[in-house]
């Protein structure tokens, strides 16, 4: 159901998504890997290679130009056309709701200039509205390719890409503060007593620990309220999203095992978790 999984990166990078997976329904496979290769490129021109943080704005700022572009059915740049050849046919053939996809492109630029700027998050409301953009959208573009447009649907897929979002930052706390990103608010820092220097790849802090308790529960009561939607949708794709919905709730044993200190550790999934996530998916 979901692009996201707990991986790096404000997108994930997608890692464990299964593009076009055979979970997924045929027909549906080149839609799905269009939105992926969409979502995948805008996360390669946000955050890898050397680009400045105004050059990669200007690069974001030209790809969300050929997305209007190909909304309109007007002429698109030579840029990307592996992404806006296959993007333009899925739009037409599915009316895909493009503001969806500009909220991914939103994401990614707030990303920048927060990070060019050493800018905080200085609440968990401001957090969780990143989210909106983030991650909301991905499984709304899902949904709406599923026929799913109810409004419990839409906040229970709503639910669960927010979980996975958060569920990506406290899992990867040790990876984005090394790299300027700050995604605990100012606001519980300040109530947990956590110091920068707390997050620190030798830090042994107890505060710390509880902040990132406290996330990693709220992450697993999100994740577990959206979670029936994977069992009211029917077929491959609802075994999918149950299997999506059980790895981010495995990350959340995983952190939790670590005594919640994944500013020293990033817990990851393996192999060797698959056996468990069929079987907790097959109980949901």
């Amino acid at each position: 159901m979901s692009l996201s999984s707990p991986q790096s990166g404000s997108m994930a990078h997608y890692e464990n998504f299964p593009v076009a997976s055979m979970l997924c329904p045929p027909r549906l496979r080149p839609a799905i890997a269009a939105i992926y290769h969409f979502a995948r490129t805008a996360d390669d021109i946000a955050d890898e290679g050397d680009a400045s943080a105004a050059q990669r704005l200007t690069d974001l700022g030209r790809y969300r130009v050929d997305l209007q572009a190909v909304a309109t059915g007007q002429h698109v740049s030579s840029t990307w056309p592996q992404v806006f050849g296959p993007l333009c046919q899925v739009i037409r053939q599915f009316q895909l709701p493009v503001p969806l996809l500009a909220d991914l492109l939103d994401a990614f630029e707030q990303d920048i200039r927060y990070t060019a700027a050493g800018r905080r998050y200085a609440t968990d409301a401001e957090l969780l509205y990143y989210c909106t953009h983030s991650a909301n959208p991905v499984g709304r573009l899902l949904l709406h390719l599923y026929g799913f447009s109810d409004a419990v649907s839409l906040a229970q897929s709503d639910q669960i890409c927010t979980a996975l979002q958060l569920i990506n930052f406290w899992q990867d706390i040790s990876v984005d503060v090394a790299r300027g990103r700050w995604y605990p608010s100012q606001q519980a820092m300040a109530q947990f007593g956590v110091l920068d220097a707390d997050l620190q790849a030798d830090s042994m802090s107890e505060n710390a620990t509880k902040l990132i308790a406290s996330y990693s529960s709220v992450a697993r009561a999100t994740m577990l309220k959206g979670s029936q939607l994977s069992c009211r949708i029917p077929g491959r794709a609802g075994w999918e999203l149950r299997l999506v919905v059980q790895g981010g709730l495995r990350i959340l044993d995983k952190i939790e095992a670590l005594n919640f200190a994944t500013w020293r550790t990033r817990p990851k999934l393996s192999v060797w978790d698959v056996p468990l996530l069929l079987w907790r998916a097959l109980w949901m």
